[in-house]
């Protein structure tokens, strides 16, 4: 059997070729490529897309969440800071604002929420900030704090760094050309590194006996939260910190006294009720990110607090007829 090919279709054949290139030209649209595709003014298409985005939040009203993640964004440089409140159930951020991170513009937050549907929160998971830690145990002192296993890794991913930086002070020549430019290699997951990024890690490791047992250590502490009881997480963090013994690995040990001081935060992962998926927080992190990055340059802040509510919603799919939906039109 032969079968005739067309110039016009797509590699998938059920659409053509000129659908696939508009579909590729709108995913990688900003507002200026929307506004000369369409021949509007910049201004407009803005206010045109924050108008869509209020109406997909006015179709989607935040309902009283059970679980709810706490983090912050930076705006730009000079430390300014705004919260962000996600719903970890339903998958969706629901609150953005304050004037930084400090326990009261948390507050903000739970006054914004009310006190009734305050009342359904059982878990909040945040990072160990001291300030969000005081706001919610005042505002929902019956719910369990629960710190977020992403930000727990990162401060063991700086604790490495710092014995990365000690090492290569203290050594010279050619012991010391094995860690230079070694930053990325030895604080990424080992999946993420390319070929050639892995062997430069293997030399790395063979090379500095001090990096290899940091590194070690960094790769084994994530077995913490596979623990099912409090019991057993506790016997693994024991040995974990026990192994530090004789290392001089004062960033490490560092780093377990701050583990000591939140244990209660840490170990409530192994509660069966407090099973809750973490990766969509560092998910949605990412994604913000992204979302900063489109919008920098944008000094409507507005904007970006619509573009980050709005970012895990539906789209509104536009009735055929006038008729359908007279709400909208």
């Amino acid at each position: 059997m032969k079968q005739e090919k067309l110039g016009w279709l797509a590699n998938n054949p059920f659409y053509i070729k000129r659908f696939a290139m508009y579909v590729g030209r709108k995913c990688r649209m900003t507002l200026k490529d929307v506004a000369k595709e369409l021949r509007l003014d910049w201004h407009t298409v803005k206010a045109l897309d924050k108008e869509y985005m209020e109406e997909q939040l006015r179709r989607s009203p935040v309902a009283a969440p059970g679980v709810i993640g706490i983090d912050e964004i930076a705006l730009r440089k000079a430390h300014r800071y705004r919260i962000v409140v996600s719903d970890l159930e339903r998958r969706r951020p629901i609150w953005y604002g304050g004037e930084d991170r400090s326990e009261q513009s948390l507050d903000e937050f739970y006054q914004w929420l009310g006190a009734k549907k305050a009342k359904r929160i059982r878990l909040v998971v945040m990072d160990m900030w001291k300030a969000f830690e005081k706001s919610t145990r005042k505002n929902v002192p019956w719910a369990a704090i629960l710190f977020d296993k992403f930000h727990v890794m990162r401060h063991l991913g700086e604790a490495l760094d710092k014995v990365r930086k000690m090492e290569y002070a203290r050594l010279s020549g050619k012991d010391r050309s094995y860690i230079k430019g070694q930053k990325y290699t030895l604080l990424s997951n080992k999946e993420n590194l390319t070929l050639d990024g892995r062997r430069a890690l293997r030399k790395l490791l063979k090379a500095n006996k001090r990096l290899h047992t940091a590194y070690l250590l960094k790769e084994t502490f994530g077995q913490l939260w596979s623990y099912q009881t409090e019991g057993w997480a506790r016997r693994f963090f024991d040995h974990w910190k026990d192994s530090l013994k004789w290392q001089r690995l004062r960033p490490y040990e560092r780093f377990a006294e701050l583990i000591e001081r939140h244990w209660n935060g840490i170990f409530a992962y192994s509660h069966p009720q407090n099973k809750v998926s973490l990766g969509f927080v560092e998910g949605l992190n990412n994604k913000i990110r992204v979302l900063q990055r489109r919008a920098y340059g944008l000094r409507d802040e507005e904007y970006l607090r619509l573009k980050i509510l709005t970012c895990m919603l539906k789209e509104i799919i536009l009735p055929t007829h006038f008729h359908e939906d007279p709400d909208y039109f």
